[in-house]
């Protein structure tokens, strides 16, 4: 029985369909990436983030989508939390780790009554709204800042909960940042 999820959604330009570390895209639709390469289908359900890869070939890609890919800048970060936080208090749904990064986002929640891909296009419709309104939108408004698809991790087990904790609390350290401690987090007990 699934008892919480960890969810990985990208912002606008993330991770590609023709990424060379391999991606679950079966087609590229758009021209302006196809040019780079056919999708890279994997079936692995472990993290590629760190396998070696042409890094050239995937900043080409990025360089030739349509917008920038978003960045978010620390300011923007906590704008996007207090759209998770809204979210998280009107549908009272448990988060136990958080982490929004520069170009992604890290969640680990409690299974919920809601589909988990609802939760998440609720999460992302209220950041966007919150950037929208305090005037940081990353595009300013002319598109989502946020990749359409996502990862689901199904957690089913304490220990697979508590793993997938660390593993979301490590990962702005990973990445030279400060740890991530945000209000609507709360302790998996």
């Amino acid at each position: 029985m699934v008892i919480a999820y960890h969810v990985i959604f990208g912002a606008y330009g993330f991770w590609l369909p023709n990424d060379p570390r391999g991606s679950w895209s079966e087609y590229v639709f758009s021209e302006r990436i196809r040019q780079f390469g056919a999708a890279t289908k994997v079936s692995s359900t472990h993290s590629l983030a760190r396998n070696p890869h042409d890094v050239g070939q995937r900043r080409a890609a990025k360089n030739a989508l349509k917008f920038p890919p978003v960045q978010f800048t620390g300011i923007q970060a906590l704008t996007v939390s207090k759209g998770f936080r809204q979210v998280v208090a009107d549908i009272q749904l448990q988060v136990y780790a958080c982490a929004i990064m520069p170009d992604h986002v890290h969640l680990v929640f409690a299974a919920h009554t809601r589909k988990t891909e609802s939760l998440v296009n609720q999460l992302k419709s209220c950041a966007t709204k919150r950037l929208t309104a305090e005037g940081l939108h990353p595009l300013g408004g002319k598109h989502s800042p946020w990749a359409r698809h996502f990862w689901n991790v199904f957690l089913d087990s304490d220990d697979d909960v508590r793993r997938a904790i660390h593993y979301v609390e490590q990962n702005p350290i990973r990445d030279g940042l400060r740890p991530q401690h945000w209000s609507f987090v709360v302790p998996f007990e």
